[in-house]
């Protein structure tokens, strides 16, 4: 049960004409090493990267092999990121005969010699599954998906093939399961998709998730102005293609559904090469913003982390403006790779959603897919959210365009009654996001825990205090009283886009993410520089872990680093002075500690109590046994000494009938017992007296039984003696 996370070659010619430039073909050239990396990568060329990609693939069934899978396990290249000296970050995917499996993906690090040094894991190690024989029928999950959607009203299924066969390892023990598709009425309007996991076996519901992430119920009522937009000439008329941003092609949907942008589509073209008359009496204002707004994306990505299209490729999304009716949405759908705006409803006055925050925002989806491909579901569901939050604001930043200046509000020029569609300064002044961690971070909309994310961000690249940015006014308020400055919004991006690409998986949790970013900070800019402090400032000022110690330099550094990057650190914490016992937090993971199984983890699966490591005993669904034990503890002579932890228990039983338990033993006797009937949705502190053991020295021992059926999972974290 090993389940720790270690952790283009022409030029382009071209021809202005109006308010529209004219190119004619990408530029393919070959990168030197010596260009100016982004977050400490080396930039790639098309025919490069191809390369690299090429190099994952042969070497694939041998990184399998030397990371323990199985025989019926492959890696599938899914992208590849260089660092400055040379070392290689290469992600990948994987299938268990042949079927995808949701959470198999994981990220291997290998040195400048080649050699693997550390590896990001969304399930750590081999998969075993039972059985390929569904017990449920495709039928039978189709209409169970059908029942559970929770996401839109009236769900229903179109084919048969809209139920797959996958392998869910997003749990501790790897099942067979279906992936349905359902559409219905939703947030994202009548044509609304959901995706639901289904047990194969039980036909118990896994999780479920909105499949548009867009910016759900907002309006665009921005028009960028008067802008140079770039066209392709043909014939003797002019397109909306984008030749100098992957051939980005923007289509006149003609209110296609949005389960099916393309159905009705027509290209924009005409003899003239001027476009729009900057109001919706034109079809094609709102085709100026979408193709302006995705150029100034792409083109943030390329001059910020040299990165060449959603997919790193060079290869533009296809986008469709005007798509089905009274739409107040815009997303990006990675199945079609493809971006669409509506035209917004009554509500924000039919303004098209074709803001230049809602274009990065959108196009931002696609790379998160390409990267890390957090789940649209809890926290890792609102990360995904929060970084196109992140990165649709720095494109506003970017792009410098006067009637759009940045700043860290979310939509606000999409006509909504309060001014905004969220606020990263202050994410629970909209009444809905969260602010600060809490344990049902995971239960909540994804698009509202995004908010803990956005604060981060601020605080990390503004710090507290009061300022006007963009003509508005931002308050970053932290969680906890602290003050402290900010590293500047660039450095903050850096760093956030290197945790994304090379440490985060798409299980990744709210506590991984802080230590996927300070481990990104200290490859940019060093293990003791003033930004890596200032990151776990933020991150404490939403409630996630501590600082670090002070490093005492003063003010951040003035340049990344560009060095390689070791395997992730833990951050050091120390939740209970006076502790009796050894690595109480888990922090230095098995430091101290005997366990049966490799329990104690920073798994990205579940989330620590403080800190990033934890101990996750059972949760296997059958009979088990498992122990976590410390000897020669040294109980003090004098008070009432007792013995406290932090617990946390999920369980798949139901009533109070004790099936699955957790025992605290004191040299061989039982003084507490936790069960199933013990759930919680937090953790939640126990205390143990130990006054009996007054001045002895005594061994401790967690004792976890599972009986045969359905799994109860305890976590356990901050155990302290004094």
């Amino acid at each position: 049960m090993n389940r720790k996370t270690a952790l283009t070659a022409a030029v382009a010619a071209a021809l202005t004409l109006g308010s529209a430039f004219v190119a004619s073909s990408q530029n393919v050239a070959l990168a030197s090493p010596t260009t100016q990396s982004g977050a400490g990568f080396q930039a790639m060329s098309t025919v490069g990267r191809l390369a690299a990609m090429e190099q994952a693939g042969r070497e694939a069934d041998a990184v399998a092999k030397s990371l323990g899978l199985g025989s019926d396990e492959r890696l599938l290249a899914k992208d590849v990121l260089v660092d400055n000296d040379g070392s290689r970050h290469v992600r990948y995917d994987r299938t268990y005969r042949g079927l995808p499996v949701v959470g198999g993906d994981l990220v291997v690090y290998r040195a400048k010699n080649g050699r693997i040094t550390s590896t990001s894991w969304a399930h750590e190690g081999a998969i075993k599954v039972a059985g390929l024989a569904p017990k449920l029928s495709t039928q039978d999950a189709s209409a169970t998906a059908e029942r559970s959607a929770k996401h839109v009203k009236q769900a229903r299924t179109g084919t048969l093939d809209s139920s797959q066969l996958v392998v869910w390892a997003v749990g501790k023990v790897p099942l067979l399961a279906y992936r349905t598709t359902v559409t219905g009425d939703g947030e994202a309007g009548a044509q609304s998709r959901e995706a639901v996991l289904v047990d194969a076996a039980s036909g118990a519901v896994l999780d479920q998730y909105e499949l548009e992430q867009g910016v759900s119920g907002t309006g665009n009522g921005v028009n960028v102005g008067q802008v140079t937009i770039e066209t392709s000439q043909g014939g003797s008329g002019y397109t909306l293609t984008d030749a100098l941003h992957g051939s980005t092609i923007v289509y006149d949907s003609y209110n296609s559904p949005q389960s099916n942008p393309a159905q009705n589509a027509r290209t924009f073209s005409k003899s003239s090469n001027s476009w729009g008359n900057g109001s919706t009496s034109s079809r094609e204002s709102a085709a100026v913003d979408a193709s302006y707004g995705l150029a100034k994306t792409w083109d943030f990505y390329k001059n910020t982390f040299n990165r060449s299209g959603i997919r790193n490729d060079g290869r533009g999304a296809p986008a469709y403006v005007h798509v089905d009716n009274q739409l107040l949405n815009a997303f990006y759908d990675d199945s079609c790779f493809c971006m669409s705006f509506g035209d917004g409803s009554s509500q924000n006055g039919n303004i098209p959603l074709t803001a230049l925050d809602v274009s990065g925002h959108e196009m931002s989806h696609g790379v998160t897919a390409a990267t890390a491909n957090l789940n649209y579901s809890g926290e890792s569901g609102g990360l995904n959210e929060a970084t196109s939050d992140i990165f649709g604001t720095m494109v506003e930043f970017s792009a410098g365009n006067s009637t759009d200046p940045g700043d860290y509000y979310i939509g606000e020029k999409l006509n909504m009654g309060n001014g905004y569609l969220r606020r990263m300064d202050n994410p629970a002044a909209d009444g809905s996001s969260l602010s600060c961690y809490s344990s049902r971070a995971g239960q909540v909309d994804v698009h509202y825990s995004s908010g803990i994310a956005n604060h981060f961000f601020y605080l990390t690249a503004e710090g507290t205090g009061a300022k006007t940015i963009g003509g508005l006014p931002h308050n970053g308020t932290p969680c906890n009283g602290d003050s402290f400055g900010g590293i500047g919004k660039d450095k903050a991006a850096q760093i956030w886009y290197r945790a994304l690409s090379t440490y985060m998986t798409s299980t990744t949790n709210y506590s991984a993410a802080r230590t996927a970013t300070l481990q990104a900070a200290a490859d940019l800019y060093g293990a003791n520089s003033q930004e890596r402090y200032i990151v776990s400032k933020a991150w404490a000022a939403v409630s996630i872990g501590t600082a670090l110690p002070d490093p005492g330099n003063g003010t951040p550094s003035p340049s990344p680093t560009g060095t390689g990057s070791p395997s992730p650190t833990a951050s050091p914490t120390n939740p209970n002075p006076g502790n009796a016992l050894t690595n109480g937090g888990f922090e230095q993971g098995a430091t101290g500690w005997t366990q049966s199984a490799n329990d104690i983890t920073n798994s990205t699966q579940q989330q620590a109590h403080g800190g990033s490591w934890y101990a996750w005993m059972m949760g296997y669904g059958s009979a088990a046994t498992e122990s976590l034990s410390q000897n020669n503890i040294a109980v003090p002579a004098t008070g009432s000494p007792k013995l406290t932890f932090w617990l946390k228990v999920t369980t798949a039983e139901s009533g109070s009938t004790v099936y699955d338990t957790l025992k605290v033993n004191v040299n061989g006797t039982t003084l507490a017992t936790y069960s199933n009937a013990n759930a919680s949705a937090g953790y939640v502190q126990k205390t143990v007296d130990l006054s009996a053991y007054r001045g002895q020295t005594v061994s401790l021992e967690f004792a976890g039984q599972e009986d045969a059926y359905l799994a109860t999972t305890f976590l356990l974290d901050d155990v302290a003696l004094g």
